[in-house]
């Protein structure tokens, strides 16, 4: 069995909002990733995804439950410890751009690391090691002295891609690392992260909300709405056989090449607003835009469980002693519009 690497048990992120307003950021999520893996996070955007993995990172507090990075508690660290884990872990933004300090050259951005970590002991080392990144994420060395607005999007991410790898960590956590970007670079990044997952024995968290793209580079993947966690299972099992009736909405929404497929096959439209993460609803946060909704889905939370080998799901069709009832009193609503 592969080891585990990053546990996140029952997680919880909540803002205060003030005046009496809490809003649940992540609710009650649980998942754990394996050495070398790439574990993919989706969701529609404000969802929770990129709060987690900031919080995992350290960047934000939790309000309960625990995250372990190889059996440590990432939030109860001593200093010293601390300075291992971030060696350990580092972060790509999705901003290429807001996360590159504008005054500082691409050398002086990429190595700053390194000093904070006294990676090396002579400016040549540093140097060299610069130079090795650069040609690793498709640039050269001609680019260290230069300024990151004299960069294309692209460009940007690469070098935001150098920055992460500068420690030479063992697990990095990709916040959306492609959705700045144009079309035609978004494939060039992904093909670089999985060839350099390869060559850097890389295990990876990557966060999204193009479940088409999600698909070419993750091994399992973690559906999330509101907060929650709703669906888990391998990247193709996912695809294949989708059971969250929400997971069935976000697939149906990806184009497929072929016009003639395209026109024939079904888009399920979500109706209704996404609800307030300050105030959601009642049982299953799905229920006011679900077609299957059933009177139990607004009085009961549904339990995460196993429902095929390996593919977990959090929905009432799949208890035992409502599965036969989808059909039966459901819950009002708005319902999905199917064309």
């Amino acid at each position: 069995m592969q080891e585990i690497i990053l546990e996140v048990k029952r997680l919880k992120k909540y803002f205060d909002m003030g005046k009496g307003e809490i809003l649940q950021a992540v609710n009650d999520v649980s998942f754990s990733i394996h050495k070398g893996e790439t574990f993919g996070l989706v969701g529609e955007s404000g969802c929770g995804k990129s709060t987690i993995g900031r919080t995992i990172m350290g960047l934000y507090n939790k309000t309960d439950g625990q995250i372990l990075f190889h059996g440590k508690d990432v939030h109860s660290l001593n200093e010293k410890e601390k300075l291992q884990f971030y060696r350990s872990m580092q972060m790509i933004f999705q901003d290429p751009y807001a996360s590159l300090n504008p005054r500082s050259t691409v050398k002086e951005v990429i190595s700053e690391p390194m000093q904070v970590h006294k990676l090396y002991h002579s400016k040549k080392q540093q140097r060299d090691h610069v130079y090795q990144l650069l040609e690793e994420v498709g640039l050269n060395r001609d680019h260290a002295n230069r300024y990151p607005h004299e960069f294309s999007g692209g460009q940007r991410q690469r070098i935001g891609i150098a920055r992460a790898l500068a420690l030479e960590p063992e697990f990095i956590i990709a916040d959306e690392p492609i959705s700045a970007l144009d079309v035609s670079v978004q494939a060039q990044v992904v093909n670089l992260l999985k060839k350099l997952q390869i060559e850097k024995e890389l295990t990876f968290l990557f966060i999204a909300h193009d479940l088409s793209m999600v698909k070419h580079i993750s091994d399992r993947i973690g559906v999330m709405y509101l907060g929650n966690l709703v669906e888990l299972t391998a990247s193709e099992a996912l695809y294949d056989n989708p059971l969250h009736p929400y997971t069935k909405a976000l697939l149906s929404a990806i184009p497929i090449p072929d016009p003639d497929i395209e026109e024939k096959r079904e888009r399920i439209i979500l109706e209704g607003e996404l609800p307030s993460p300050i105030n959601p609803p009642s049982g299953c946060v799905f229920r006011t835009r679900c077609p299957m909704a059933m009177e139990i889905c607004a009085k009961k939370k549904p339990v995460w469980q196993e429902a095929e080998k390996n593919h977990y799901v959090a929905c009432h069709l799949y208890n035992e002693k409502n599965a036969g009832k989808s059909g039966k009193k459901r819950a009002k609503g708005p319902v999905v519009r199917i064309h």
